[in-house]
């Protein structure tokens, strides 16, 4: 009886080993975005799988809303990497023979978007088997900022802050002083980890430099901040001087301003007073008409002048223009006293 309860036990492990089965476990992956996630997917077939290989990729997104995505497939010694837009390009499997018993797959450039729950389907008639793993992309801390919110005087009140731009939740934070004493006050001691310290009565030895670390579960990202605790500043002196500069400033600004109207007004005096020049001055005569008056009173003067009388004329300048600076009235030339003609007849004729 103990022999043949063997036997079928024995026989029910043969029947197990032979059929198809996904050697992987179930499991839940956390990587960062813009990173490259590695799903496995390896399988073995028993010797009654004798049917066509396909091999199936599906997501089910997180946000529940979209029906389950087909993303990759391996049909009819085929891979068809299409199916699913969002993931078109960035999902490839690793192994180039399918046939060996490697269906894992990588998915490159991680995107919030690509967070859910990926399936593996192998399906080898009559074996058939599933595996389903978790993805989780994170967002990695990055573009940390330091810095001090309040005035670092001795006495006073501030904190230190430490931001971070992106990162996934939950957070951890750790500051460090990196110079000076490395001993920090007790005070400080429950704020270490957390992303403000908050600092009362400054003194001196707060002095130095520190760090602030910003982790998550897929990264970290660091800064650093200088903290100088200085005297009070004399605030009286600066109201004064801030006060004195102000009136420094509106004076040059009306003296500017006065200098500006002055010179309009002496342009506009002068451009005044060649205007009332141009209209007390007459016109000036025409050099061309002056000439001609003047050459026309002589012709008419000589008009009147027997040749006997031209010689006495001979010498007189015709070529002589009055300007138009001196306008004088033009002189007849003085003439000799025209000689008496006598006639008398001598035979008949008359002779003169």
């Amino acid at each position: 009886m103990v022999l043949l309860l063997r036997f079928v036990l024995l026989c029910g492990v043969a029947d197990f080993t032979r059929s198809l089965s996904i050697t992987t476990p179930d499991q839940m992956i956390e990587k960062a975005k813009g990173e490259t996630a590695y799903l496995p997917c390896k399988f073995t077939v028993g010797s009654e799988d004798q049917g066509p290989l396909d091999i199936e990729w599906l997501l089910s997104p997180a946000d529940n809303q979209k029906v389950d995505q087909v993303i990759i497939l391996y049909s009819g010694d085929k891979i068809y990497d299409d199916y699913y837009q969002d993931l078109k390009g960035r999902v490839h499997f690793t192994s180039s023979d399918l046939q060996a018993g490697d269906a894992s797959i990588n998915v490159t450039n991680l995107q919030l978007s690509d967070i859910g729950t990926y399936q593996c389907k192998v399906k080898k008639a009559p074996g058939v088997a599933n595996k389903k793993i978790q993805l989780t992309v994170l967002v990695k801390p990055s573009s940390t900022k330091c810095y001090i919110d309040g005035s670092e005087e001795i006495g006073s009140d501030f904190k230190l802050k430490c931001e971070s731009k992106e990162g996934s939740l939950p957070l951890r934070y750790e500051w460090q002083k990196l110079s000076d004493s490395r001993k920090l006050p007790t005070s400080w001691l429950p704020e270490m980890t957390s992303p403000v310290i908050t600092v009362k009565n400054a003194s001196t030895e707060y002095s130095g430099t520190y760090s602030c670390t910003v982790q998550n579960r897929v990264g970290s990202d660091q800064c650093l901040l200088r903290l100088d605790v200085v005297p009070p500043s004399n605030r009286a002196g600066t109201i004064a001087g801030a006060v004195i500069g102000t009136l420094l400033a509106l004076v040059l600004i009306g003296l500017i301003m006065f200098c500006c109207h002055k010179k309009r007004r002496e342009e506009k005096y002068e451009k005044e007073v060649q205007h009332d020049i141009r209209e007390d001055v007459p016109p000036p005569k025409s050099r061309t008409s002056t000439a001609r008056s003047y050459i026309g009173s002589n012709h008419s003067s000589l008009g009147s002048m027997s040749p006997s009388n031209m010689e006495g004329y001979s010498k007189t300048q015709y070529n002589q223009v009055p300007s138009e600076d001196f306008e004088r009235a033009p002189q007849s030339p003085t003439l000799p006293p025209a000689k008496l003609k006598h006639a008398h007849k001598t035979d008949g004729v008359t002779v003169v």
